[in-house]
């Protein structure tokens, strides 16, 4: 099976849900750990019965302590990638949809984390051996590994973050995010804010679904240099050669800490890592440094890394929690697997965080300019990439 990579063109499929009010008791949470089939790594289970008040009918979901889906509606099982369910990135946001559909429609969300990619097929397996009802692998090297089990039982269904198929799979939902847009906004941002004329970017990896933000965020380097007539810099990555700084994974905090001590001896003042949990040592050193603004991707970094709140300019946001609650709504509730999803400025699966902390150091003039520019990219006047 074919991997095309991330889809940054118009929406398809379904719309993503506003987030809904509700209030939500983890009634049972277990969690255990195991040895994989090398004996190399640990695996760690989370289960999570949700009872939620809906509506004015209080309905709510109770079950047993076994390991069988305990919910009438069916099970929702997360398969990370590296980094953990708790990297305040692409992994935790999934689960936090997740977790957020057990609570709305009375089902159980479990989450099986992936130490190295020998996992995910064992992984996989076991969400099947457990007839989830919906089966959610998070990120693009789960492209290949999600294909093999979803054609291999065609009766099960998957959704899968950041992957599109060549060609489509009747049981898998794609669910991918146009983040080419709001990187770009992040760049313009940068390009206006950076006193030093010189501004960074790197990945975890070289791969599609990383490299996107990277080119967004250069190309609105560019599209500020050539509004405004200036010269930014832009360090780490060189959109037409496809290639530049990466960490090598998504989990060495070291890395981060050391690719940002790079880029600031160089004279960068504003850095976006998009690199999962590597990014985290990036806001450390800003932390520790004056002087250097982190923008942070994925999830919005001032709220769910608060130690390090004061060093983010903004963050990138891919609002993987929506697009995974509306998968559990489609496939779950409502029985309609398969198909495709992108989310967009327009249609808010994607965006900008608030500038919290910094708000005041941004001046108004450029954050109208923020304004007018998304408003452009949206009617398709300005193209990203």
């Amino acid at each position: 099976m074919s991997i095309l990579g991330v889809i940054d063109v118009a929406e398809v499929g379904f719309q993503p849900l506003s987030p809904a009010i509700l209030t939500s008791t983890r009634e049972h949470l277990t969690v255990t750990t195991s040895d994989n089939s090398q004996g190399e790594n640990m695996i760690k289970t989370k289960k999570l019965l949700a009872v939620a008040a809906v509506g004015a009918l209080g309905l709510a979901a109770c079950g047993s302590d076994d390991d069988s889906s305990t919910a009438d509606g069916g099970s929702i099982c997360e398969v990370t990638d590296v980094g953990g369910v708790d990297d305040k990135g692409f992994n935790q946001i999934a689960f936090e949809g997740a977790e957020r559909a057990a609570a709305e429609f009375g089902l159980t969300a479990e989450v099986l984390e992936s130490a190295s990619d020998a996992d995910y097929e064992t992984n996989i397996q076991s969400f099947l051996e457990k007839d989830c009802s919906l089966i959610v692998t998070v990120g693009f090297l789960l492209g290949d590994a999600t294909a093999t089990a979803a054609a291999a039982n065609t009766d099960k269904q998957f959704a899968i973050i950041d992957v599109g198929y060549e060609d489509a799979i009747p049981n898998v939902l794609t669910l991918n995010f146009a983040t080419a847009e709001p990187s770009f906004l992040a760049g313009y941002l940068a390009a206006g804010m950076t006193e030093t004329g010189k501004v960074a970017t790197y990945g975890g990896i070289n791969i599609p679904p990383v490299t996107v933000f990277m080119d967004g965020f250069a190309n609105g380097v560019t599209y500020y240099n050539t509004t405004k007539g200036t010269a930014v810099e832009v360090l780490g990555w060189d959109f037409a050669a496809q290639d530049g700084s990466f960490a090598g994974n998504f989990e060495n905090l070291d890395d981060g800490k050391a690719l940002a001590s790079s880029f600031a001896d160089e004279g960068a003042d504003i850095i976006f890592p998009v690199a999962g949990p590597v990014g985290l040592g990036s806001s450390a050193y800003a932390a520790e440094n004056d002087g250097i603004r982190i923008i942070g991707v994925d999830n919005d970094l001032t709220v769910s890394n608060p130690n390090e709140s004061a060093v983010y300019l903004t963050s990138v946001l891919k609002k993987i929690d929506e697009a995974v609650f509306a998968a559990a709504e489609q496939v779950v509730v409502n029985g309609q697997g398969g198909g495709a999803y992108v989310g967009t400025l327009e249609n808010d699966g994607v965006g900008l965080a608030p500038y919290h902390e910094q708000a005041d150091d941004v001046p108004q003039e450029l954050k109208d300019e923020i304004e007018a520019l998304k408003a452009e990219i949206i009617a398709g006047n300005v193209l990203v990439n």
